[in-house]
């Protein structure tokens, strides 16, 4: 199994995971710094199989005004050389939160993990409650540490 996927792949995947407590996360990962990192390998403290559905270029552009330093592509494969991360999922552009809503579905994690103070909790915990999930904060935001600040300091 590749640990890179798809959108279109995913519904191929998740009868091979239904049995594993799998933990599903959401980002950008663009210049994964040790905040990334900490968030990650305290998603996959809270269950035995960590899914990362990775946000697309245009994402990055959208939301976060800014080009993204490395492609998704590249982000995936950063991502993949990690041991803890099991699956990278490469979404599209979502234009809805019935999009994000529809991939849970699909994955059915037993837990989205998220960092203190996201953006995105209160539909995450709708999307937790809908499908039997737990919602589990497993990081605060560290001081410093986000890619628009690292990118600040070296312009």
């Amino acid at each position: 199994m590749s640990k890179i996927i798809s959108l279109n792949e995913v519904k191929n995947i998740t009868p091979k995971i239904s049995a594993k407590k799998t933990v599903l996360v959401g980002g950008c990962f663009d210049l994964l710094h040790y905040g990334h990192l900490t968030f990650l390998k305290n998603a996959k403290k809270t269950g035995d199989f960590l899914i990362v559905a990775l946000e697309s270029d245009e994402f990055i552009k959208e939301h976060k005004d800014r080009s993204s330093i490395h492609n998704q592509e590249q982000r995936a494969e950063i991502l993949a050389s990690l041991d803890f991360v099991d699956l990278i999922i490469k979404i599209p552009l979502f234009k809805s939160d019935t999009e994000y809503s529809n991939l849970v579905k699909i994955i059915k994690p037993k837990v989205i993990a998220i960092t203190a103070g996201d953006n995105q909790i209160d539909n995450k915990k709708k999307q937790a409650n809908m499908f039997g999930a737990k919602l589990k904060i497993v990081s605060h935001l560290i001081k410093g540490f986000s890619s628009g600040q690292i990118i600040k300091n070296f312009e």
